[in-house]
């Protein structure tokens, strides 16, 4: 019954004209990243009203949620899974680690990665080994590489910064602008608490630095600063 409810309310908060507008802002149209994902118009605030409702779905309903082809029935999967992880146990923990990451193909979007990465992937591995993190950034799909790079944000929260310059290295090469952006957000996030660190870490791979992902890492800074690592 709870599966049944929460497909219902979405749809209550439904909008065709918001829906139109998300097709377009997650780029749908054919040979795009987000190539046949459906929305029906729903925004994340009221996604996540209905999930506090039902955080409890068991783990049958919530792939079954998941495997939808509405993007914010998936996006609802995700959510009710990060606030069980944050209220769980460690094997509650445990287990929903194993089952973001068993079920990745159904986390094919940007949102979808970046509201829920940080917190399951990098909040289960922050206090053991990296080692996943590490396969999932040479993955040869790129919303598992998306994912390892979000997962470091975790740590960044927690003045840790090994591995985001690391993973960052890592992605350097990567083809994808969503890699790109997402490796400079998480290097201006970083630079908020450690500027020296990253700038010692742009000036050592300035020639191999992707033009988008240096724009990202350097956004806050001066613009007198931001045009001399431009110009370099």
């Amino acid at each position: 019954m709870s599966l049944a409810r929460i497909k219902k309310k979405l749809r209550t908060h439904a909008s065709k004209e918001k829906a139109k507008i998300l097709q377009g802002f997650f780029k749908t149209a054919p040979g795009e990243y987000g190539y046949g994902d459906i929305f029906i118009g729903v925004t994340v605030p009221n996604i996540r009203k209905i999930v506090k409702e039902h955080k409890a779905v068991n783990f049958t309903d919530t792939l079954n949620l998941l495997k939808s082809p509405i993007h914010e029935e998936r996006l609802a999967a995700l959510l009710i899974l990060v606030s069980r992880f944050k209220e769980g146990s460690s094997e509650d923990k445990k287990r929903i680690y194993a089952f973001y990451l068993k079920n990745t193909k159904y986390i094919n979007n940007w949102d979808l990665v970046d509201l829920t990465a940080p917190h399951i992937v990098g909040g289960f591995l922050a206090n053991g080994s990296k080692k996943k993190l590490y396969e999932l950034a040479q993955s040869k799909y790129l919303w598992e590489r998306r994912i390892a790079i979000l997962a470091t944000f975790y740590f960044i929260r927690d003045n840790s910064f090994d591995d985001i310059l690391k993973i960052a290295k890592i992605l350097l090469s990567d083809k994808e602008d969503l890699i790109h952006k997402a490796t400079g957000w998480m290097l201006r996030e970083a630079a908020k608490r450690d500027k020296e660190l990253v700038c010692d870490f742009l000036s050592a791979h300035l020639k191999s630095f992707p033009r988008t992902a240096l724009r990202y890492a350097i956004e806050r800074f001066p613009e007198k600063e931001r045009k001399k690592y431009l110009v370099r």
